[in-house]
This record gives C-alpha cells, sequence and structure tokens, in this order.
C-alpha cells in the first residue's frame, strides 16, 4: 500500500501559486534557487497546531491538534529549495510565508521513510504536519486510514529534534507527547 498524499484546498494551492508568480513574495526567498528556474508546489500537507500549553500537565492528546493551514514542498526542478505555507483565514486560505533552512528536506525525508514503513506495514496513512510550538517541535503525523485496533498513530520528528528526541525515527504519537510533556530527556525509539 503506498502512502497518498491528501488533496489541498484549491484555495491554498492557489495561494501559493500566486506567491510563487509575486516578486515581492519570492524576495523573502534567500536562496539562488528563483534565478535557475520555475519554482513549483509539490508534496502538499495539512498543518496541525497542538498546543500543550493549555493544559496543566503540559500534555495535550493528539486529538486536540487543530488544522492551521497548508504546507507545500517548493521544488526547483527536482531539488526541494524551500517551503512555503498557507493559513486558514475567515475568507479563505491565504499565503503565509516561505520557509528554508533544515525543515524542506528534513519533511521530504520523512515521506520518505513514511512511504517505505506503509509498504513494509501494508498499513495506509494519512500524512500530516504537526507543529508543537512549546516542545520546539515539528513532526510528520501519519494518521491511519483505517479505524484498526493495531494501528496507532505515528510521529517522524523532523531534524533538528527537541533534546533527546531521536529525528527520523517513527515514535508511538501518544508515548512521544507524554514523554515530552514529562521532560524526559533520554527517549527512546519505537521498535516498528
Amino acid at each position: 500500500m503506498s502512502l497518498s498524499l491528501p488533496q489541498p484546498p484549491a484555495a491554498a494551492l492557489r495561494a501559493v501559486l500566486d506567491a510563487l508568480d509575486s516578486p515581492a513574495a519570492l524576495r523573502a526567498l534567500r536562496s539562488s534557487a528563483t534565478r535557475r528556474g520555475p519554482l513549483a508546489p509539490a508534496h502538499p500537507l495539512p498543518v496541525h497546531l497542538l498546543d500543550p500549553a493549555a493544559h496543566a500537565d503540559g500534555a495535550a492528546p493528539l486529538s486536540e491538534a487543530r488544522c492551521t493551514g497548508w504546507r507545500f514542498l517548493i521544488r526547483d526542478g527536482e531539488e526541494v529549495v524551500a517551503a512555503a505555507e498557507t493559513r486558514e483565514t475567515p475568507d479563505g486560505h491565504a499565503f503565509a510565508y516561505f520557509a528554508e533552512g533544515p525543515y524542506p528536506l528534513a519533511t521530504l525525508r520523512a515521506l520518505q521513510q513514511a512511504r517505505q514503513h506503509t509498504a513494509a506495514t501494508s498499513t495506509p496513512y494519512l500524512p500530516r504536519l504537526l507543529s508543537v510550538p512549546g516542545r520546539y517541535m515539528t513532526a510528520l503525523w501519519l494518521h491511519p486510514v483505517l479505524d484498526q485496533a493495531r494501528s496507532r498513530d505515528l510521529l517522524i520528528p523532523l531534524a533538528p529534534a527537541p533534546l533527546g528526541v531521536t529525528a527520523h525515527v517513527p515514535h508511538d504519537a501518544e508515548e512521544l507527547l507524554t514523554l515530552l510533556a514529562l521532560g524526559r530527556s533520554a527517549l527512546l525509539p519505537l521498535a516498528i
């Protein structure tokens, strides 16, 4: 079974395409990628925000993550050079920003790992991005498509990961979030 990326809302894709056509928005990209060729959005993922600060014990359940927008990896030919994020607004989706640095390539790597994991386990997952700002973590969130007793939500933390969390290793989502809330500094990766 392969990993299928969700279809983004047309308004989110349009916002990113408009930003890629805007010289003012493109000036925010520091890379020289804009000089090599046309840039194109790829690998759309819904972005979910989880705020552990809303709970006294710091352990917010994954079910409380709320979708805030979409992130697209930006390709220059076959190379990922940046990411573009949209935010949900009362009027639809609006372009928020371009991002460079380690996260676009880390996202691509996590997607490749998720495809391998999905093929090896035959478990279909819906990929999402999870941002946990209070714990300085962004992760690829693999949510089981089918409600199966043996299927659990998995998180693949992106590099750079929080201290004590191994990046690019699948973790049981609830276990990882609980350990982050407890402030443990030595988290063991799941053997999956």
